[in-house]
């Protein structure tokens, strides 16, 4: 199953997945992608992965690494240049931006599962918080000017989802963020952060979404609806 290249264990909508693609990217890094279904995980993926997520990286058909920040960490270092600060202050900063962006996604997790329409509005609230908050601190084309980052490949597989929610909230998130509105259309013409997912990443990503018993399943499936009427 695993040869010499670096085989990085994976899902198609997980964006820790994304984290470490676009950081093997930019670091030009040789590997291979293996992808399981998170919803009937293989016995040899459990049986190397302690925490039963991805990404997992297989190192030397031996070595693995799991956790996307550590990953990532890891294959800046072992390759030549770097896409963290050489400033120690300046680097534990993007490390505390990184982990903003987890919080991030634990929030568009629970606006994807909330039960209510009371519930949704709140965390939809918390998300635009989250942005207006980002849009002190982003600096340029990327997050700190022109050069790409590892908080960029954070922050990526977040806007992403964006692509497909944008249509199903009361209100853009965005409005009145235009460094961060910059940011997000600046990440997602970046070749490895485009080249993170499959090509049938937004449909995947819409079906996931219609299949959740949520209040943004249903107003997914009654927009949806509608339009196939007014199709046919």
């Amino acid at each position: 199953m695993f040869d010499d290249k670096l085989t990085l264990i994976s899902h198609h909508l997980c964006p820790y997945v994304q984290r470490s693609v676009i950081t093997l990217t930019e670091k030009e890094i040789d590997h291979n992608r293996i992808y399981i279904d998170l919803s009937s995980k293989p016995s040899w993926f459990l049986s190397i992965s302690p925490t039963g997520k991805v990404p997992v990286l297989f190192i030397n058909q031996r070595d693995i690494l799991f956790e996307s920040a550590v990953i990532c960490e890891y294959l800046d270092e072992v390759t030549p240049g770097s896409l963290h600060p050489l400033d120690p202050l300046e680097k534990a900063r993007h490390r505390a931006w990184i982990e903003f962006g987890s919080l991030f996604l634990n929030d568009i997790s629970a606006l994807y599962n909330a039960q209510s329409e009371a519930l949704f509005d709140t965390l939809v609230d918390k998300i635009q918080m989250r942005i207006e908050r980002l849009e002190t601190v982003v600096e340029g084309r990327f997050f700190a000017g022109d050069s790409f980052s590892l908080v960029d490949a954070a922050y990526g597989p977040v806007f992403r989802y964006f692509d497909v929610l944008d249509e199903y909230l009361p209100r853009s998130v965005f409005v009145h963020c235009g460094r961060v509105a910059a940011w997000r259309r600046n990440l997602a013409a970046r070749e490895s952060v485009r080249n993170a997912v499959s090509g049938d990443y937004a449909g995947r990503l819409t079906t996931f979404l219609l299949q959740r018993r949520s209040y943004l399943g249903a107003i997914m499936g009654t927009v949806n609806q509608s339009i196939s009427r007014g199709v046919s």
